[in-house]
């Protein structure tokens, strides 16, 4: 095998995982961001409230064509205030269209929601 061949295999390679890279980053897959009709913003629990807990949590949305969310699952955030997120994040409404993945981010600041 000849020294070019190599290179043109590593080459193919990483053109092939720099495709892949573009093709996740721009939302193919399901990742739309589709259009939000109506969003819920979460209650902020009492117990994070008096430990003065804040922070972000993200969570992953199954939307059905219908626009309703079919699941809510967390990506992270501070345990105390992953329940109020997912619990917001079910009642939001979005556009009808195909089925997709959403990721909404949930900010606690202490001062009211985002």
């Amino acid at each position: 095998m000849s020294r070019f061949n190599l290179s043109t295999r590593k080459l193919t390679r990483l053109m092939v995982l720099t495709s892949m890279l573009v093709v996740l980053s721009t939302g193919a897959f399901g990742q739309n961001n589709r259009s939000v009709k109506s969003k819920v913003t979460p209650a902020y629990p009492e117990l994070a409230k008096r430990m003065n807990v804040i922070g972000a949590v993200k969570v992953e949305l199954t939307v059905a064509a219908n626009g309703s969310v079919k699941t809510a699952k967390a990506l992270g955030g501070h345990p105390l205030l992953i329940d109020a997120a997912v619990n917001a994040a079910k009642q939001f409404k979005y556009e009808p269209g195909e089925e997709t993945k959403e990721v909404v981010e949930f900010k606690f600041n202490g001062n009211g929601n985002n």
